[in-house]
């Protein structure tokens, strides 16, 4: 179905990393601005339902797969969304200190994924949600790995935990995708349908969490229709979050698609053998990321 398949990197569930996720981290960890921070707080709130969700959906098909690497990666992909989970669980706990409902965040989207999506569509769709889901991480992943300006002023540990993300995301883009594909035997509308649901649900409930957040730090109307007004054209404007992520999305449309026609990002092999001589996440992340800006620097 798919022409000029790249052979993946292993997939490599990474254990036991410390982010100091109960250290001293500042409320607005990213260059202090209240919309940027609680940009990627909101999408942390939502990834442990999201992370079961997904596992999940790949799960439901597991009786009729017989290949060996194929259920080898599901494995190792079930341990990287569990890690996910767990430790953005950990700094979502802190969030609560702020004043932000994340049992209340978490118990709707239980109650959206479970209570209604699972329960009324079929697993094929749900397993299309979840691989839609996967290619948007991951090109979101390569957005801001590759754009270190993305992360300037931001806590080095919280920007590690962002790259040890992406970094995973990217490796294991594919299984949902294979699963979808070669097992489910999902049709094209299938798959579109499932991508163009997750296009919408996905900004507006980030959004919806972003206003009750900014809500909460107790900015006033005026106040918050400035940080809105500001932060939508750093998302949005040309050369900004969004814009340079749509060549990648709309190729996820393509009858031919595989997520393996796009290699890792350049900075992977880096990351990877950073983190391997340091064995130090955050220690990686940093040196990654001034790398990455001094390359920009000299270009």
């Amino acid at each position: 179905m798919s022409k000029n398949k790249l052979t993946p990197p292993p997939i490599v569930p990474r254990e036991k990393l410390d982010f100091d996720l109960d250290g001293d981290i500042p409320k607005y960890w990213l260059d202090n601005d209240p919309f940027k921070t609680r940009f990627f707080d909101a999408m942390s709130t939502l990834f442990p339902v999201g992370e079961k969700f997904f596992i999940t959906c790949v799960r439901d098909f597991k009786d009729r797969i017989t290949d060996p690497r194929m259920i080898e990666d599901i494995k190792d992909f079930t341990r990287q969304e569990a890690q996910h989970s767990m430790l953005h669980t950990r700094y979502n706990n802190r969030l609560k200190s702020h004043g932000i409902g994340v049992d209340a965040i978490l118990e709707g989207q239980e109650r959206r994924l479970f209570g209604i999506i699972r329960k009324h569509c079929s697993r094929e769709f749900t397993l299309g949600i979840t691989a839609a889901s996967e290619h948007i991480t991951a090109i979101m992943a390569d957005c801001f790995v590759e754009r270190p300006h993305i992360f300037n002023g931001a806590d080095e540990r919280m920007r590690a935990l962002y790259v040890w993300h992406a970094m995973e995301e990217m490796e294991h883009k594919g299984v949902a995708y294979d699963v979808l594909v070669d097992v489910a035997k999902s049709t094209y509308l299938n798959r579109v349908g499932s991508m163009l649901l997750v296009t919408a649900l996905f900004p507006y409930h980030v959004f919806r969490i972003m206003k009750h957040m900014l809500q909460a730090d107790g900015f006033s109307s005026w106040e918050r229709t400035k940080i809105w007004a500001k932060g939508l054209w750093w998302l949005y404007k040309p050369g900004g979050i969004f814009m340079p992520m749509l060549g990648k999305y709309f190729s996820y449309l393509k009858p031919g698609f595989h997520p393996w026609q796009e290699p890792v990002v350049p900075s992977y092999e880096p990351w990877v053998r950073l983190l391997k001589e340091t064995g130090d996440p955050i220690e990686a992340g940093n040196r990654l990321h001034a790398s990455m800006t001094q390359g920009m620097a000299h270009a």
